[in-house]
């Protein structure tokens, strides 16, 4: 390396262009050319610029730091805030985890154990399993923002299903500062339209969240293919691994991606294993084709078992639960309390409900009596139309009217034999595969063609179900009002969810008309995913909110931030369903230390017997024996035949069933699939024994997490900061609802106002100032950095009014003289990954204080905080701040040798904070830390004891 590379290396200073620069990681170095990569000395990242030190009229120097200028002294208070904003600005943070500055999340400690294990492989390569509402989205963010902080990738894709788009790019922007392009069937257009000329897709937008829809067709799927880039995140993993031709075109796309052995790839899925064990072994063969061998080999000693284990991390919730016991971590999950609520299908509803199923038993029997009855369309046409009423009118009389008056059209002769088998497989009948959440909420058609039907019974049916809506016709509604009254007052915010559009506006009218105090908003699948969200945040003032929603919220918006209980209006036949539900409310970030969790069912209702009693305690005999929910297997022709057999029973009463009435003969149709689930339970019980990750403990790596977050600030730090700042600022933040204050932009500086409206938080002319939640606004947050670049800017140019880098103050908080430096340390932090050498720029903010001056004591322990803290007693006189400054300066410049050694002493501290990370992921790789100096003096703040 020349002389004059050294100079440009990685954290070095360097005047260029009139000013000093920071040399940036990314700067590369090769015999050819010399390419920097600088960031102005006080400015922000968004000023970074790249230039050719060859190619400048005036040469790239190296330089040094300025030193405070004891003619232009502050007051103490802007001492501290200048101390904040430089710590909240630091991104490249000197801890082994280089990403835990440009994150808005505090991880909890299990979710640091993926990242240590893709730190300890080559190529990542990992399959996240972990249980809904554990937090996946955040594990995988962590991995790909270290990856990228760390240099090793630049850019990334996410593959996920189309509903999950928009809360994808939410997620990689709030929590991870990524700014992300959706490429799906709608958008791709445009976004390629708008491509420069000549530039590729992952060149112009490096982070892009991809719709498995789009890349559905062969030219989408190999355009792909050849842009790929260096990393993939797949989401809902064991959609692309299952059955059925277009989730087998999708598996090709992974396999191809995977055949790429730098390729870093990240598998997401709550339910790996579904009993499915073609598809099983098909995800494991996408982390290395070995792996498919294992479907016949048994052993836990295997070695190729050993093996996957550093690939595979599959968490239970009560595996966390257990953790944070054992270790005391009090973050734990909300208590999910489940309980059930039960009507009966009483007076008029009930002889409604009788004549609904009369009606449609008649019609199958009239049927059958055909010799070809069986054979025919038309059967299948009477066992859709039963499904359909039955279901809807167990739903509400709003879906009971939708059904009774939507015909099913085009259904005659031959096209019923042809088409009758598909009809029973309408989405609208059932709740979604095991791995494909996001079913239709439309109503299925249950008016048959005339010469099907009787059309005076059927207008007398329509008739009842308009007359006996509202609470004193519907018992079901009735007793949800009752149930709701109870969770309101006890200070819930409940989410109620139907299966269909027609129930889910019927429920929130009468619910408004009820809870006259509440808002209550309602949400289906006929809104697009941008407007689903806008109403559910739209809720957040309220003080008590309802929502009334269909299974198109049961994944893809997480409702745990304004929601604290989940009712299923309509009971599922699916028992994921369910779980997807309250998964929504019961996740990683609900701050309520218990959810609520009501099932809502008709105890005379033979559908939602057959549905409770056959499928739904099953699924959770089978959750609470294995800790997860292993989904029921698909045979949509066994199951609609069982519900056929169920929905035609004749409605008994409680002590008739009790005598041991039940639904012996649809349960038969189902034993064999009772037998594939039961199956499918004991294999992933055995393959829990293999994937339980303990291997890593992430309470031995927590320290380093929270030692880094005191380096670069808490949130306290950034409330106090942010208070204070605009306060100094003229701005003073107002109390608006609750946890949340306005603060006035339109009194501060036009610049500063100019860069919050380039960060999209403010307009121009807007009056209406910006709200602020403290418990939302992280310190990466664009407010917060903009706030820290532009005080100081405002100090390194001299302005002293806002923030100060030198003060005099008299105080009773120190017996004797004692000056506090605040000291910024740059390291060069080098390391190698298969065998290829990196190095990085890491800086962080030290306080240091010194008592006395003729037999000086150096101070460097969490008092010195305390110390910048101190309150001031008295005024001083200009000149004696001013003499008081120069001498603490002269002090540090006698003692350069002390602070050069406090530097070295902190590289080796860094180096054994990554050892130590580095010891417990098994990281692969070779580290070096070494200061750059001199150190920068960035404040000089001089305590005077108070005079007696």
């Amino acid at each position: 390396m020349t002389t004059a590379t050294a100079h440009f290396q990685p954290g070095n200073l360097v005047r260029a262009r009139g000013r000093e620069w920071v040399v940036q990681a990314d700067s590369s170095f090769d015999e050819a050319t010399t390419l920097l990569r600088l960031r102005p000395l006080g400015g922000s990242d968004e000023d970074t610029i790249a230039l050719i030190p060859e190619l400048e009229f005036t040469p790239v120097e190296p330089a040094t730091f300025p030193w405070p200028d004891a003619t232009q002294p502050g007051n103490h208070a802007a001492a501290l805030l200048m101390r904040d904003a430089l710590r909240l600005k630091l991104r490249a943070g000197g801890g082994p985890f280089r990403s835990f500055g440009n994150i808005a999340v505090e991880p909890r400690a299990y979710q640091l154990v993926p990242l240590l294990m893709a730190l300890r492989l080559n190529t990542v390569r990992l399959l996240i399993a972990d249980d809904v509402g554990i937090g996946k989205t955040i594990e995988a963010g962590l991995i790909v923002r270290e990856l990228m902080d760390r240099g090793e990738i630049t850019r990334f894709a996410v593959l996920c299903p189309p509903h999950l788009v928009e809360q994808w790019q939410s997620e990689l922007l709030s929590r991870f500062n990524l700014q992300a392009v959706a490429l799906t069937s709608a958008s791709a257009s445009r976004v390629e339209r708008e491509l420069p000329h000549g530039v590729s897709l992952f060149d112009h937008y490096p982070i892009v969240v991809v719709s498995l829809d789009y890349i559905k067709s062969e030219r989408h799927r190999e355009h792909f293919l050849s842009i790929a880039p260096e990393c993939i995140i797949v989401d809902e993993a064991h959609t692309c691994a299952s059955s059925g031709a277009v989730k087998q075109l999708r598996f090709e796309l992974l396999q191809r991606l995977a055949k790429d052995e730098a390729r870093h790839l990240l598998l997401l899925t709550a339910t790996p294993h579904s009993g499915d064990e073609t598809a099983f072994y098909n995800l494991l063969s996408l982390l290395n084709p070995e792996f498919a061998q294992l479907q016949n080999r048994t052993s836990a000693q295997d070695p190729l078992r050993v093996l996957l284990a550093r690939h595979f991390v599959q968490r239970r919730r009560k595996d966390i639960v257990e953790w944070q016991a054992q270790t005391q971590d009090l973050r734990g999950f909300a208590r999910r309390m489940k309980t059930e609520q039960t009507y009966k299908l009483t007076g008029d509803w009930g002889a409604f409900f009788d004549n609904v199923q009369t009606y449609c038993r008649e019609m199958a029997e009239a049927i059958e009596t055909n010799e070809q009855g069986q054979a025919t369309g038309q059967a299948r046409l009477i066992w859709y139309a039963t499904l359909a009423l039955l279901r809807c009118v167990a739903s509400s009389p709003a879906a009971a009217v939708k059904a009774l008056t939507t015909r099913l059209e085009g259904k005659t002769g031959t096209a019923l034999e042809a088409d009758g088998e598909d009809l029973l497989e309408d989405d609208r009948l059932h709740d979604g595969e095991a791995d494909d959440m996001a079913g239709t909420d439309l109503e299925p058609a249950g008016q048959l063609s005339p010469q099907l039907q009787d059309a005076q019974r059927l207008q007398a049916l329509i008739a009842d179900a308009k007359r006996l809506s509202g609470k004193s016709g519907d018992p079901k509604l009735a007793n949800l009002i009752a149930h709701l009254d109870g969770l309101v007052k006890e200070g819930f915010h409940p989410v109620v969810f139907c299966r269909y559009v027609a129930t889910a506006h019927y429920v929130a009218d009468e619910l408004r008309k009820h809870f006259k105090q509440a808002t209550v908003l309602s949400v289906t699948g006929e809104l697009s995913p941008e407007e689903r969200r806008d109403r559910v945040e739209n809720m957040e003032d309220a003080d008590t909110r309802i929502l009334v929603a269909t299974d198109c919220l049961s994944e893809g918006i997480n409702l745990q931030h304004l929601f604290t209980a989940v009712v299923h209006y309509d009971l599922a036949w699916n028992p994921t369903r369910h779980e997807q539900r309250e998964g929504r409310v019961d996740r990683f970030g609900q701050q309520a230390p218990e959810v609520r969790c009501t099932m809502l069912y008709g105890q005379d209702n033979p559908v939602d017997g057959f549905v409770l009693n056959v499928i739904l305690r099953k699924g959770e005999a089978i959750q609470k024996e294995l800790g997860v929910l292993v989904p029921m297997p698909e045979d949509k022709t066994r199951i609609n035949q069982a519900m056929v057999k169920a929905a035609l029973m004749k409605r008994v009463s409680a002590e008739s069933r009790q005598m041991g009435l039940g639904f012996e003969e649809a349960e038969e149709i189902l034993a064999p699939l009772q037998a594939q689930w039961t199956d499918a339970l004991e294999k992933a019980k055995a393959n829990r024994t293999v994937f339980a990750q303990r291997a890593i403990r992430p309470e031995e790596v927590m320290p380093e997490w929270q030692k880094q977050q005191q380096a670069l600030g808490t949130q306290d730090d950034v409330q106090r900061f942010v208070q204070s700042a605009c306060a100094r600022l003229n701005a003073p933040l107002e109390k608006a609802r609750r946890q949340s204050f306005k603060l006035p932009t339109v009194h501060l500086p036009e610049a500063l106002r100019q860069r919050l409206d380039d960060e999209g938080l403010v307009k121009e002319g807007d009056t209406k100032g910006l709200l602020i939640d403290f418990a939302e606004l992280h310190r990466s947050h664009p407010l917060v950095t903009v706030l820290a670049d532009h005080l100081i800017e405002t100090a390194l140019q001299g302005e002293t009014s806002i923030t100060a880098r030198c003060a005099a103050t008299e105080t009773d908080a120190v017996q004797v003289v004692t000056t506090v430096y605040l000291l910024r340390l740059r390291h060069q932090l080098s390391y190698v990954r298969r065998k290829e050498p990196y190095q990085m720029m890491a800086e962080e903010t030290v306080a240091v204080a010194v008592q006395g001056r003729t037999n000086p004591v150096w101070l460097s322990d969490e008092g010195v905080a305390q110390l910048l803290q101190s309150t001031p007693t008295s005024n001083l006189p200009r000149e004696l701040i001013t003499r008081e400054i120069q001498q603490s300066l002269d002090f540090a410049q006698a003692n350069q040798e002390y602070l050069g050694q406090l530097a070295k002493e902190r590289a080796q501290a860094l180096l054994e904070d990554h050892r130590r990370v580095r010891e417990a992921a098994r990281d692969v790789g070779q580290y070096s830390v070494s200061p750059c100096l001199p150190v920068d003096v960035i404040g000089v703040y001089v305590l005077l004891p108070e005079l007696l």
